[in-house]
């Protein structure tokens, strides 16, 4: 199954989560297949890294964007976590800080993006500014509407600086949501994640389910597209994540730069000194 082409959000599609099914598993795979898949994608995602770092012309920006328990954290650790965190990091948004309201909503995603040869990871982005401000009602509605175009501008931007973006959608259902809750109560090295805003969110299920309709069709372009992960089943959603980021740097036909000295004349010095 071509992942990349199975999940991605076309340009100008209007798509119904309702149709999308969060259970679902590529009929080819088991668990135990895809845990070998995952753990050669991981090499190549880490050797593609290291050439990206070293050829420092260009970058990747990830966004992880789903509802809580949705894996987020699951899909940094397993997924992600092998890369040589020199030249790769991860930023979370939380509530903004003082200093970030005195700015507009988009400055402080500014200052995380990558730096040339970097990748960079959004534990949630730019798009809570049309999701949770929207389903609790924190800004009017004439301005978080204005914010989809912003943000594709401001995408357009980051593209045109050489930044290559991806973003995931963990498209994860209710029950399997619960589940997970349940799971966190019973193991003491989950508990800390647990809040009372866990279940309270669950009441907005549908109004965050109509906002994320609208992030996914009115923001996936051809050069910063959406997928939708099903993600109730984590060894799945591990495997489509990582094959479609490992085949996002594969097709950059990264070049290793040329070394800046002769290597001959190193070679030499080399094999002088050894002699001494």
């Amino acid at each position: 199954m071509n992942y990349n082409k199975e999940f991605r959000v076309k340009e100008g599609d209007h798509i119904l989560l309702r149709n999308f099914d969060p259970g679902f598993t590529d009929e080819n795979e088991t668990k135990k297949s895809a845990l070998l898949k995952i753990d050669k994608l991981q090499q190549k995602m880490d050797m593609l890294q290291f050439q990206l770092f070293a050829e420092q012309k260009r970058s990747l920006l990830i966004c992880l964007q789903g509802l809580d328990a949705a894996g987020k954290d699951g899909v940094i650790r397993h997924v992600i976590g092998l890369m040589n965190p020199q030249g790769c990091r991860v930023v979370s948004f939380k509530q903004p800080s003082q200093e970030e309201l005195s700015h507009d909503y988009l400055w402080r995603i500014q200052l995380q993006t990558p730096r040339r040869g970097e990748i960079v990871i959004f534990n949630r982005s730019q798009y809570e500014d049309v999701l949770i401000v929207r389903v609790h009602d924190l800004v009017p509605k004439n301005i978080w509407s204005k914010r989809f175009s912003q943000i594709n501008d401001f995408e357009r931007l980051l593209v045109s600086d050489g930044i290559h973006i991806l973003k995931f959608f963990l498209h994860i259902s209710k029950e399997e949501q619960l589940r997970r809750f349940e799971e966190r109560l019973d193991d003491p090295n989950r508990q800390w994640k647990i809040s009372d805003a866990d279940y309270s969110e669950r009441n907005f299920w549908e109004d965050y389910q109509k906002a994320y309709e609208d992030v996914l069709n009115k923001c996936s372009t051809g050069n910063s597209p959406w997928f939708i992960i099903p993600s109730d089943h984590k060894w799945f959603r591990n495997l489509a994540i990582s094959t479609i980021i490992a085949d996002t740097l594969e097709k950059l036909h990264i070049e290793m730069p040329k070394p800046a000295v002769n290597i001959d004349d190193i070679r030499m010095k080399y094999h002088q000194a050894a002699e001494e």
